[in-house]
């Protein structure tokens, strides 16, 4: 037996419910893994209350995320008392999830945990971490240096947000934090941010289709407007890092930046990632995100506090990273 957060469907309303269930439950999957972490990212949100439509057959068990100790193995990739994280796939949204004592999944969609973390700073780092750093990774290839200028981080005290203010600044740059909420600017100055600016100055639609240049280089997770708005204002040959759209989803744009600026704008996906990149993230991440920065974005919870976390995340009320014990 193992504890799980289950979600239910009746009648078009969603509902969760700590349970005990059995091991027959668990879905296939060649390693078996004694998770000890999970995590709330956006689409664990939208998992959680029903928002967003993803879950297509219930009941179901959310985590996009969890890292853990292997149980069992049919792979010789991994074998029993391995330390392992899964991040992506589809992994809690199509499949059963990390929100659970136990879970199952295919050899190949583990990341072994990399020798300087531990499982549950694996999971303060999450899916957020991980396309924060995918994010920066994409915007060094396509030329970024901190001598380039300032970056702009946009949706900064969110989970993406904040790791990567956290990634950019250890690394040299002058990082311009965007965020509505007053109260997060001093911890946004400790995770590194130089600026921090109101997002209100994204919100109406630009004028003209370029802006006056100012930024190298931008992490959004924004969307929407606000990325329209950041490409009219992107420095030649700079790049924008697409990675979210808590604005929305539709972008009202021309591409007068791409042809007369040569402006990048770089889509990150973390869900599919092929393995080589996870890897290189996760192992930059060791390196380049400052562990006791980390502490300092993250909350602890337990399960049964999940459902109250995941409205608090579509609502922009989460300041950084939650780290779920699911053993508590």
């Amino acid at each position: 037996m193992f504890k799980a957060l289950v979600i239910e469907s009746t009648g078009g309303t969603v509902s969760t419910s700590i349970q005990n269930l059995d091991d027959v439950r668990l879905p296939a999957g060649n390693v078996t893994i004694a998770v000890e972490y999970s995590t709330v990212n956006y689409k664990d949100g939208l998992v959680v209350t029903g928002a967003g439509g993803l879950v297509k057959q219930y009941p179901h068990v959310p985590g996009v995320d969890f890292a853990g100790t292997v149980i069992q193995s049919g792979d010789p990739t991994y074998k029993p008392g391995d330390k392992v994280i899964l991040t992506g796939w589809r992994v809690g949204e199509v499949r059963w999830g990390g929100l659970s004592q136990k879970a199952a999944a295919n050899a190949e969609w583990l990341v072994p945990l990399p020798s300087g973390l531990t499982t549950r700073q694996a999971m303060a780092i999450g899916t957020a971490g991980f396309t924060a750093m995918l994010a920066v990774i994409a915007l060094e290839a396509h030329g970024l240096t901190p001598k380039s200028g300032e970056v702009l981080v946009t949706g900064a005290a969110g989970g993406v947000g904040s790791v990567a203010t956290a990634i950019l600044a250890k690394r040299g740059y002058q990082v311009v934090a965007s965020t509505g909420r007053p109260e997060t600017h001093e911890y946004l100055k400790r995770l590194g941010a130089t600026t921090i600016i109101d997002r209100s100055g994204f919100a109406d639609p630009a004028k003209r289709p370029l802006e006056g240049e100012r930024w190298a280089a931008c992490v959004d997770s924004v969307g929407g407007n606000t990325l329209a708005r950041v490409l009219a204002q992107t420095k030649y040959g700079g790049s924008a890092a697409a990675v979210g759209l808590a604005g929305g989803s539709k972008l009202d744009h021309t591409v007068i930046p791409f042809l007369l600026r040569g402006v990048n704008l770089l889509g990150i996906d973390s869900v599919m990632c092929p393995m080589p990149r996870r890897v290189e993230a996760w192992h930059r991440l060791q390196s380049d995100l400052p562990l006791d920065l980390l502490e300092v974005m993250t909350i602890e919870a337990r399960l049964d506090e999940v459902p109250r976390l995941a409205a608090e995340i579509l609502q922009g009320q989460l300041r950084g990273r939650v780290v779920v014990d699911v053993n508590r």
